[in-house]
């Protein structure tokens, strides 16, 4: 059974973390993906909180491979800012590989940040948010094309 983003959207907390750990990374993905904020999962308030987030903060992310990393897509017109590393390392969460999203080298703003994610459906992302060292939030990226979004 393939997951529906809006399903992924919809778990408590407890579902998505159980679903983060029996996922396998998955490919490092390559180009555009639209992004959800995942703040208070499974409730009502994240899905109106993702709405806001996405309309005028992150619409999400662009994978380069050529480059080995991403830029987040910021703003009402989702302009490219916001550099991460993206490799393959092991997870904080679930001490097993998943894609790293680092900020530490490549953001004076978001030096703080550290995203894991890993695909839970073709073509979806769910992932974990760290500042600092602590769990503070999540996301779902997911990519319009799936067919299209694998590197090599």
């Amino acid at each position: 059974m393939t997951l529906l983003a809006t399903e992924i959207r919809r778990m408590p907390r407890a579902e998505q973390d159980r679903l983060f750990h029996a996922s396998p990374a998955g490919p490092i993905p390559v180009g555009q993906a639209d992004g959800t904020a995942i703040i208070l999962p499974g409730s009502w308030l994240d899905r109106v909180l993702g709405a806001l987030i996405r309309t005028f903060w992150w619409k999400g992310k662009i994978f380069r491979p050529e480059s080995g990393d991403l830029k987040n897509r910021l703003g009402p017109i989702g302009i490219p800012a916001v550099r991460a590393e993206v490799y393959v390392g092991d997870s904080w969460f679930a001490g097993s590989p998943a894609i790293i999203l680092d900020y530490s080298k490549t953001s004076f703003v978001a030096r703080l940040v550290r995203d894991e994610m890993r695909e839970v459906a073709p073509g979806v992302y769910l992932g974990v948010v760290y500042l600092g060292g602590r769990r503070v939030a999540g996301f779902m990226l997911e990519f319009p094309d799936e067919g299209a979004r694998r590197d090599g």
